[in-house]
């Protein structure tokens, strides 16, 4: 059961929105949901993860590339989307620099079934500990569903500090709207903790260039 209140939530978003109608931002500024976590030792107990679709895209703007044999390709070009064949990929040498650069320039990855094993041998590590290692794209996939699916996803992920954060809305979508994607977002965070609730210290939601507000 979500022990945040609906209606202070509510209150915080508008705050939000007051704040940055202030400062006359030319851009949608994305909302992210940062959470401190207490009675957890990294050391001793599992460390999580997990991903969660949300109803609506948080990031309007989300870049995805497809790694694509010759039938994706087509469909990338079809639908617009960003791809790279094989010789893209052998192109890039294992360079951690160039890989790097790759990593930065998009949110997430496809991968056609026969070219994701490929991956780790042509680009080395690098997109795994950058956490956008591809997803798999099947033959039978719709890589437009694909990559929506993607778009609406966030991840937790605990490291080696008990501090997280993720984009969960943006504000040109409707408070409703915004307000049950944080819900929904911060209750599966509390699902995959040891002690659920007992595990959150404070949770505090944010725009791109706005102050912390404190939710929980």
């Amino acid at each position: 059961m979500s022990k945040i209140s609906r209606e202070i939530l509510r209150q915080h978003i508008e705050d939000i929105r007051k704040e940055v109608k202030k400062d006359k931002k030319r851009f949608v500024q994305t909302l992210e949901l940062q959470i401190a976590l207490k009675n957890y030792d990294i050391t001793k107990d599992k460390r999580f993860q997990g991903t969660l679709r949300l109803p609506v895209a948080p990031k309007r703007k989300f870049k995805v590339c497809v790694f694509a044999d010759a039938a994706h390709i087509d469909q990338a070009q079809k639908l617009g989307i960003d791809y790279k064949d094989i010789e893209a990929l052998k192109a890039l040498k294992k360079d951690k620099k160039l890989v790097r650069s790759l990593a930065k320039s998009y949110d997430a990855f496809l991968a056609s079934e026969g070219l994701i094993k490929q991956v780790p041998r042509l680009l080395g590590p690098t997109l795994q500990r950058a956490g956008k290692f591809p997803i798999s794209l099947g033959n039978d996939d719709s890589m437009g569903d694909k990559a929506v699916d993607l778009k609406c996803s966030i991840k937790f992920q605990l490291k080696k500090v008990l501090c997280l954060a993720t984009a969960v809305a943006n504000l040109s979508m409707p408070t409703d709207q915004i307000e049950k994607n944080i819900l929904l977002a911060v209750n599966f965070l509390v699902s995959l903790l040891k002690k659920n609730w007992q595990n959150v210290k404070s949770l505090v939601i944010k725009s791109t260039m706005g102050k912390a507000h404190r939710i929980y």
